[in-house]
């Protein structure tokens, strides 16, 4: 199977999940519930030049059963994860392949208030219904696939996003992926859905190949000159120790997102805390 044909496959189910649940509850009562809700934490990134967004997940496809359901613990976790500093926390609400739903995004979204946190919605998303699902939740951002939306797609989604002061992680795979994100913020540059100075675009890259699901060698730092300076920039997948969050601050990653590292691990608020130190001080250096 190609990542295409993976990514095709995820869309078709995120797009059934987005219909059954519009059956259940149109977009106008999720808009008319949003105009009852107060602001969601905004994502304010460190002036040390560079940040965490950890992960809560219960299962990954590389990596299998992370937590059962029946000892997940997602309170404590997300807590641990604020104590350690992260700047957001992503959680994954996707069933199938990641053991997720929308009430785990929202039971996270209700700790990380108390902190001053946002949670972001990790998902497939197809449907600019499901960004407002996430906002209802209590999202603070949404991580937009860009290989696997068409340009117009891709855009309203993103509109939504934006018009709902939801920052957006835009998630690339190669050079392709990172000029449909630039033709993305150009065509949006100037225009009323991107006037507010609150809201945050970051663009990340995932180094994890969708077929055979191992981290792809050097993908990050071949990649990391392509990026633009001027937008956030996140290194996605495959980071397990603070060595490589220090070596990818180093080569000019802002943000590091992890995940099952942090899942997996005895203490988890030990290496989230020691890969934040890692990634500030590898800045510090490459700015001296």
């Amino acid at each position: 199977m190609s990542d295409i044909d993976f990514l095709t496959s995820m869309a078709l189910r995120s797009e059934e999940r987005a219909g059954i649940a519009r059956a259940r509850c149109s977009a106008a009562e999720l808009l008319a519930k949003i105009r009852d809700l107060g602001p969601v934490p905004r994502l304010h990134l460190s002036s040390e030049g560079f940040d965490l967004i950890t992960e809560s997940k219960l299962r990954s496809p590389a990596f299998g059963q992370l937590c059962a359901a029946d000892q997940d613990d997602l309170e404590q976790r997300v807590t641990t994860f604020a104590q350690a500093g992260a700047a957001a926390v992503s959680v994954l609400t996707e069933p199938f392949c990641f053991d997720g739903t929308l009430e785990h995004l929202e039971r996270a979204a209700l700790v990380l208030r108390d902190h001053a946190i946002p949670v972001m919605r990790k998902d497939f998303l197809v449907d600019p219904y499901q960004v407002l699902e996430a906002r209802v939740a209590g999202a603070g951002g949404v991580l937009l696939i860009l290989r696997m939306l068409r340009p117009d797609a891709l855009g309203k989604l993103f509109d939504t996003a934006i018009e709902q002061e939801l920052f957006v992680l835009l998630e690339a795979f190669d050079e392709h992926d990172i000029d449909a994100a630039l033709r993305l913020i150009e065509l949006r540059i100037g225009s009323r859905s991107v006037t507010s100075l609150d809201s945050v675009v970051l663009l990340g890259i995932n180094c994890r190949d969708l077929v055979s699901l191992e981290v792809v060698p050097g993908r990050l730092e071949a990649l990391a000159p392509k990026l633009p300076s001027w937008l956030p920039r996140v290194a996605e997948s495959g980071l397990t120790t603070a060595d490589d969050v220090g070596r990818l601050a180093a080569a000019g990653y802002d943000l590091a997102l992890v995940g099952s590292a942090l899942m997996s691990g005895d203490h988890p608020l030990d290496l989230a805390a020691q890969m934040l130190t890692a990634g500030r001080m590898a800045k510090r250096l490459s700015c001296s």
